[in-house]
């Protein structure tokens, strides 16, 4: 992994792929929605937004205003976008666990 890179950890690497896989409707309910339905774990919206700043401040999302909408009492939705250094540290945290589980062969509990 560069070392201009900084470490990602799990639950920034799962917003970050939410984020990915929404593409134009990542926006924050969009992204707790589908990690929930994803991953099976329940998550605030305020983890999410934290989350999502913590990211943009590192460059690895950027984030912009949508339009106001009525059904949002004439606010905007805030989308967000990974950048190319997002996408490099996601490949580098994938790398990272590759080479963390190659070899290795776990044994169930009771087996010697």
């Amino acid at each position: 992994m560069s070392g201009r890179l900084g470490y990602l950890g799990e639950f920034e690497q799962i917003v970050l792929l939410a984020v990915v896989r929404l593409s134009d409707e990542a926006y924050g309910t969009n992204i707790r929605r589908e990690i929930e339905a994803r991953s099976g774990r329940l998550v605030t919206i305020g983890a999410t937004y934290v989350t999502l700043d913590r990211l943009v401040a590192k460059g690895y999302l950027r984030a912009h205003e949508g339009s106001p909408t009525a059904e949002r009492s004439g606010r905007a939705k805030r989308f967000f976008a990974v950048t190319p250094a997002g996408v490099r540290a996601l490949e580098a945290a994938r790398d990272l666990q590759s080479r963390m589980w190659a070899g290795i062969r776990l044994r169930r509990a009771g087996k010697a």
